[in-house]
């Protein structure tokens, strides 16, 4: 009778140590991976297969060219930055949650290491868990399952790594927001415009660059009649000496790089919302240790803070 409880105490502890295990391991980010030695993949490849899956690109920045020019070292043979979006997927989410604007456009990383090709991309978890849409959302699902689609066509003999970053958290998803109360009868055009010249004037003297920039109200929401905002814009944010530490160890950090900020204002609302996701995603979800890199993005995070809320006092 003892041996048979013990066994059965036995098996509860493992049950109960599997579902925490895999409750600990839920990866918000996740890596496709294929072997390339004979090098045909490449990131000009890999854009022409997500867009022939219906993801438009907004860029596929080769980073190794300024990182070379600035740090003189590479980490890796092939390391590019690339924006991808769906204009459909887009504007139903953002209907129902504006802060999918944060996501908009998704990021990926595209490196070389010991002759595969690596895609990293947000997971259906990390798409919810950094925007606050459920996770049972059936246009984040779909989302999700386009770029499954995509990163298939992209690497046909490809897998998923497993990953065992520590996620800390399933649900805080650290944003940065801010927002600005404007003066009745303020000249919304002439606002924004101060607004991105001052943004623009003030990022870029210390490191910043922006990649891409998207205005959704004339590239997705005019070509379907959506008149809910007065504007709504985004900015693709990245800086060489953030990403170059993170990626040396975490190359999969391009699921979150180019960092998007979203500004927008919906009619009839006298605040204007902005925000982008916080270094935390980095740190918590990559699971991130190297003190230097830690140390850059916290620095990063400080300095945009500190023009934003200049910008919105």
């Amino acid at each position: 009778m003892r041996k048979i409880y013990t066994m059965f105490v036995s098996a509860l502890f493992v049950i109960s140590l599997s579902a925490i295990s895999a409750s600990a391991i839920e990866q918000n980010v996740q890596v496709f991976t294929t072997d390339n030695t004979n090098g045909n993949i490449t990131p000009k490849t890999i854009s022409a297969a997500f867009a022939s899956s219906g993801l438009s690109i907004g860029g596929n920045n080769d980073m190794n060219k300024p990182f070379k020019l600035r740090f003189t070292k590479l980490h890796y043979k092939t390391y590019n930055l690339a924006m991808f979006r769906s204009d459909e997927l887009t504007l139903k989410l953002i209907k129902k949650y504006p802060k999918f604007g944060v996501l908009t456009p998704l990021t990926m990383s595209i490196y070389s290491d010991k002759g595969s090709m690596n895609i990293s991309t947000l997971t259906l978890e990390g798409m919810a868990r950094t925007t606050g849409v459920p996770v049972t959302d059936p246009d984040l699902i779909a989302y999700a399952k386009l770029t499954d689609k995509a990163l298939h066509l992209a690497l046909p003999k490809g897998k998923y790594k497993k990953l065992n970053h520590n996620v800390e958290s399933k649900t805080d998803n650290y944003a940065q927001a801010f927002s600005v109360e404007l003066e009745e009868g303020t000249d919304l055009e002439e606002w924004r415009e101060d607004f991105e010249n001052e943004f623009e004037g003030e990022m870029e003297p210390i490191g910043f660059l922006m990649p891409n920039y998207t205005n959704l109200v004339e590239e997705i929401f005019e070509a379907a009649k959506y008149e809910e905002y007065d504007f709504f814009i985004t900015y693709s944010v990245c800086k060489f000496d953030v990403i170059y530490p993170v990626s040396k160890l975490h190359p999969e950090a391009g699921a979150y790089a180019p960092c998007t900020m979203y500004v927008y204002k919906k009619k009839g609302d006298s605040k204007v919302y902005i925000g982008y996701l916080g270094v935390n995603n980095w740190i918590k979800i990559l699971d991130i240790k190297d003190e230097k890199a830690v140390a850059a993005l916290n620095e990063a995070q400080g300095m945009i803070n500190n023009i934003l809320t200049e910008l919105t006092e």
